[in-house]
């Protein structure tokens, strides 16, 4: 079932589909108790009631297809149906009819009640523009669906879905309103709303900024639900899960809020709506969305970044010779701040045959800057001579404390190392990381299996699937973030422990003192001095 409209739709548009409402709801011939015999089984069986009334949005003329309700549809439309003060949160996949549902066909089936169970609709979209949109389908429905009409009388009274509000005949009135509008003092004559729909309030933009997340839930769940009478009536939420933050979300985490999940793919991997779509179909689209974008659209699985690869796509294969390689890059991404306790610096060797891509050495630490510019060099000086590999830096970060400190390395080592910045223009960086993810899915990336354990090349694999973070270092923010486990730094606290690094001091003592060695210093450099003669150790107290 498709809305057949567009969001963008102007006046024309809307009186186009008005005609193809009225032409395809022709009413045939038949007795009085052929008649209510009918209506008796529409306002029972809401299957039914969507066949019959509603062939525009159920038959596709070009196609010939029939795509009848899908069972949680049914499902859905019922428990609103039982409960007169439901809450709920209807976390649908995208393309599974929720507007159409709960915007059009549900509002109408209990028009149809005995008695009748709506009487002021509050539809709210993202803005009033599109919320005004979402209410021409309904109007549409109500002035011109001519089944609908035959049955239960005529429908429309006055008003219009341009203005934002338009009454029925037997006195429904239907508002719509966008995102933060003021709907104070929403009513019908004496009649409070008792039905209102939030459809696919949030986005992408919206979901970015965490307080304006907030302070639109807060709007939702204050001004918006208070203009119910007391609490009683209808409220409902409807959307796919874009994001982990955002107004869906943080509803559905609500008490006394009813939550239904539908995902294109139930937990068995057999399509929901199999009436609409076929298992192939769906893999499909899968194969070609790519496995981020497909969980977010189609089973309500955001995923954040940090969180894109999957452990199954990881790949390990035997490398080849340096110089059988079609082309050779090191690239280097280091984060802003030169203390070993911020972002991890990563540099990476990665190497083109034929439309493989291989990760040859890794290097992904919360280290210090001097830590990293001396392992770009040690990279570079384990290459052959004869094989050529180009150095790449993020263009911003070619500057400042980074360029002194490859300009001091290079002085020490008697060479510069042949690095330039990456000066394109590029998006996002995770929309990057997003947009090369089917490589690693499709299986044209593999790492180095000499390096399975090596720690830099797993916490480069490891970095883009963090679930949670364990550290006995919390502080002020680390500490309130979810899915942080903080502890107290307490591993040298044991008795064995204490006496094991007590130990530990006087051998580097003692050989520092009696060879010159130094190890583990905060502020000197690890030095390894030859044995030339017998040292004499003078400790003056």
């Amino acid at each position: 079932m498709t809305m057949g409209i567009s969001v963008n739709k102007t006046f024309a548009q809307w009186q186009r589909w008005c005609r193809t409402v009225q032409e395809r709801t022709t009413v045939k011939p038949e007795t009085p108790a052929q008649k209510q015999a009918r209506i008796r089984q529409a306002r029972s069986d809401y299957n039914f009631f969507v066949e019959h009334y509603f062939p525009h949005y159920t038959d596709d003329p070009a196609t010939g297809k029939h795509t009848e309700c899908a069972p949680f549809q049914i499902k859905a439309a019922n428990r609103v149906r039982r409960n007169p003060n439901y809450k709920g949160v209807e976390q649908w996949a995208r393309g599974h009819a929720k507007s159409t549902h709960f915007d059009i066909f549900i509002p109408m089936w209990l028009k149809i009640q005995e008695p009748r169970q709506i009487n002021v609709m509050v539809l709210v979209g993202k803005s009033e523009e599109n919320a005004k949109t979402l209410l021409g389908d309904l109007q549409a429905e109500l002035q011109f669906n001519r089944r609908y009409i035959a049955d239960f009388g005529a429908q429309y009274n006055e008003g219009n879905w341009q203005e934002g509000r338009f009454v029925s005949a037997d006195g429904c009135a239907f508002f719509a309103r966008g995102r933060g509008q003021s709907p104070r003092g929403l009513r019908y004559r004496s009649r409070r709303p008792d039905y209102i729909v939030i459809d696919d309030l949030d986005d992408d933009e919206l979901c970015e900024n965490e307080s304006r997340v907030r302070r639109l839930t807060d709007w939702v769940k204050t001004a918006l639900f208070g203009t119910l009478d007391g609490g009683r009536g209808r409220f409902i939420m409807v959307g796919n899960l874009i994001s982990k933050n955002s107004v869906l979300a943080a509803l559905a985490k609500s008490k006394g809020i009813h939550c239904s999940q539908v995902n294109i793919l139930d937990r068995q991997g057999n399509v929901s709506w199999a009436a609409k779509w076929s298992r192939e179909e769906v893999q499909q689209m899968a194969d070609f969305m790519g496995y981020r974008a497909f969980q977010k659209e189609f089973m309500n699985n955001p995923i954040t970044e940090g969180a894109v690869f999957r452990q199954e796509w990881i790949r390990w294969k035997d490398p080849l010779p340096l110089d059988k390689y079609d082309y050779l890059v090191a690239y280097c991404d280091p984060s802003f701040k030169s203390s070993s306790k911020n972002d991890y610096k990563a540099i990476k060797l990665w190497g083109k045959t034929g439309t493989e891509l291989h990760s040859l050495a890794a290097f992904v630490r919360q280290c210090s800057v001097t830590e990293m510019v001396r392992w770009f060099y040690d990279l570079h000086e384990r290459v052959p001579e004869n094989v050529v590999v180009e150095y790449y830096i993020e263009a911003n970060f070619l500057q400042d404390i980074l360029l002194d400190e490859f300009t001091r390395e290079g002085k020490l080592r008697g060479y510069q190392l042949p690095i330039r910045a990456d000066k394109r223009k590029k998006p996002d960086k995770f929309q990057r990381i997003e947009a090369i993810s089917p490589l690693w899915e499709r299986g044209f990336v593999f790492y180095n299996a000499r390096m399975q354990k090596d720690p830099d090349m797993l916490a480069a694999i490891e970095s883009g699937k963090v679930s949670r973070y364990v550290t006995d270092f919390p502080n002020s923010e680390t500490a309130a973030m979810e899915g942080v486990v903080a502890i107290p730094h307490l591993g040298a606290s044991t008795p064995e422990s204490e006496d094991n690094c007590a130990m530990m001091a006087a051998r580097q003592v003692r050989d520092y003192l009696d060879n010159g060695n130094i190890v583990n210093s905060v502020n000197l450099p690890v030095l390894s001095m030859a044995w030339a003669a017998k040292n004499l150790s003078l400790i003056h107290i």
